[in-house]
């Protein structure tokens, strides 16, 4: 099987400069590299580059895959706006982990599983996840809770069981994931029954609104509006709009209270596989369903068949005299899909007309003796000598 290897990091907050794209170019002659993005794809070899550096350095967020099984993500923000011990309580494993900087904490998801023989291109798929970031950045805590599902569903081999611990607090909307957030479950293959048996903890997600955020902006010290129009002007704008918005939406819903205890990882994944079978069986009953009212459709279809054959009385046996006289094999093949339906009809209509039908079978063959296209196709449909 050729190997694959993709390689993509996104430059979100702030472009890269030229003195930075040079540093990249160094890394691969034959990358990607735009002020915003790097991108590269081996079918054979290695980068040269290490993702965590680079992420530290440069990027905000990065996306890799291998055709062997191995995917990761990794997100980057700054220290104001990600606390790294509250990200801590969804991730702390080999799957889902935080990496913190002087300037940033970097959640990073791995996953490392056997291939399944699918090849998945990488290109094109961060750009559908990266929104998630901002999401994050503005008080949305879905993808960490994402992060902890991944961590339930693939456990550290060589750490001590993570069964029994218990789920960190459950956020709004998890039974409604955004096209983001879904495609990071697919990237991941965080289970979808995993993903839905913990949505049953998790209130619906009101829409995010910016009614009233002229208001509280206005309420702010005048010090502290000063220093967001600085963070603005120095190219941080992307910056002040997730703290303004986490701010402002975090005071208008006030304290959250978590009132349903947290379940423990063996539990969900125990709901979850009992999920699981209930949706299979439920899936196999639609398609015998389904099944059957194709079957009762089709053998309708045919009844109706059998009684405007019934209506046609001679004619239809004309009509195979016809189709015989022509010597084609096609005419042929017509003709004797035409008996089948002559005979149903007779077996439908009782033992009298079967044995008429068997005589003037035997009468067909005997009239055309030297066809044997026509008598080999007649003994591999079963009808009489």
């Amino acid at each position: 099987m050729s190997e694959y290897q993709y390689y993509e990091f996104l430059a979100l907050d702030k472009p890269l400069t030229d003195e930075q794209r040079a540093e990249l170019r160094k890394l691969s002659s034959r990358a990607e590299i735009t002020a915003t993005r790097f991108v590269n794809e081996y079918n054979y070899g290695d980068f040269r580059g290490n993702p965590e550096k680079l992420m530290e350095r440069y990027f905000d967020a990065f996306c890799y895959l291998a055709n062997w099984g191995t995917r990761r993500l990794m997100f980057r923000f700054p220290c104001a706006l990600l606390d790294a011990e509250a990200a801590r309580k969804y991730c702390h494993t080999e799957a889902a982990s935080v990496i913190v900087t002087d300037d940033h904490v970097i959640i990073s998801l791995y996953l490392d599983r056997d291939p399944d023989g699918d090849w998945v291109e990488g290109d094109g798929q961060l750009g559908t996840m990266a929104q998630a970031r901002s999401d994050l950045a503005a008080g949305d805590l879905r993808l960490l809770y994402l992060a902890w599902l991944l961590s339930v569903q693939w456990p550290d081999e060589d750490e001590e069981d993570n069964e029994g611990e218990i789920e960190p607090p459950v956020p709004a909307g998890l039974g409604n994931l955004s096209a983001p957030l879904q495609a990071i479950a697919d990237f991941l293959e965080i289970d979808e029954d995993l993903i839905a048996v913990a949505a049953g903890a998790s209130p619906p997600a009101e829409e995010p609104s910016d009614d009233g955020l002229a208001e509280w902006i206005a309420s702010l010290p005048a010090t502290e509006k000063d220093s967001f129009l600085t963070m603005v002007a120095d190219g941080e704008g992307a910056l002040v709009r997730a703290l303004l918005l986490r701010r402002s939406r975090a005071d208008a819903a006030g304290p959250v209270s978590h009132s349903s205890p947290g379940r423990t990882a063996t539990e969900l994944l125990e709901a979850a596989e009992t999920r699981a079978e209930e949706r299979k069986k439920a899936q196999e009953q639609r398609r015998r369903e389904a099944q059957a009212r194709k079957a009762a459709a089709k053998a309708a279809a045919y009844a109706k068949r059998l009684d405007d054959l019934a209506a046609m009385g001679e004619a239809a046996w004309k009509q195979v005299d016809d189709m015989i006289a022509t010597k084609k094999t096609s005419e042929y093949d017509q003709a004797v899909a035409l008996l089948r339906d002559l005979r149903a009809l007779a077996e439908r209509q009782g033992e009298v007309e079967t044995a008429a039908f068997k005589k003037r079978m035997l009468d067909l063959r005997a009239q055309y003796p030297t066809r044997p296209g026509l008598q080999s196709r007649l003994d591999e449909a079963g009808f009489p000598r």
